[in-house]
């Protein structure tokens, strides 16, 4: 029976982001000073000397470079879920313009699709493909955070309907596991990055 630890970071801020605009597949770099706080700090001692990688946006890249990370590639498994049409929007805007078409769509939990994109659904599929045959007994992923949501959402058997029962925190790790045969359940959430001045005084 095959058995994997992995570990999910959420990449840093950008501006859309701030913006709080839909980002989605939209490659988008991350802040200045987003960058100089992940250079501030490090990966936790457990998780130093694991494979790491990065989806193919470049804003995971850039959160893995300002964390002293070496990734040994990008994996398409973990890019963000496609938003279609509706990326760089706003959400009030959506509801606007979308009124009840919107909520229904919501309420829909794990088929839950943007015009033109994926559901939660599909960006978990792609995610359990990899693992089905991922060669790796423990790795580190510099992701996103639809990609998370969606791990953490079949980890912890939540239909993606109404509130979260967890608050995730995007500047921590989410670690989880996963085995051919008992699938996904978490291992620990929000396991804090190290202060650098911690490791290197």
């Amino acid at each position: 029976m095959k058995q994997i630890r992995f570990a999910l970071l959420r990449h840093g801020v950008t501006m859309w982001n701030t913006e709080k605009r839909i980002q989605g597949r939209t490659d988008i770099s991350i802040t200045p000073e987003t960058a100089a706080w992940y250079r501030q700090h490090r990966l936790p001692t457990a998780w130093r000397d694991v494979p790491w990688m990065v989806s193919p946006l470049t804003r995971t890249r850039e959160t893995a470079d300002a964390l002293g990370i070496a990734p040994i590639g990008s994996e398409p498994a973990f890019v963000e879920m496609d938003w279609g049409a509706w990326e760089g929007a706003k959400l009030p805007e959506l509801r606007a313009s979308l009124g009840d078409r919107l909520q229904e769509n919501e309420d829909r939990g794990w088929d839950f699709r943007p015009e033109g994109g994926e559901s939660p659904r599909d960006v978990l599929g792609r995610v359990e493909g990899f693992l089905k045959g991922c060669d790796l007994l423990q790795f580190g992923a510099v992701t996103h955070k639809g990609v998370i949501r969606a791990v953490y959402a079949a980890a912890r058997g939540w239909d993606m309907m109404g509130k979260i029962p967890d608050k995730l925190d995007w500047h921590c790790l989410q670690v989880f596991n996963w085995s051919d045969d008992a699938e996904l359940s978490i291992e620990a959430l929000n396991v804090p990055l190290v202060d650098a001045q911690e490791i290197f005084g």
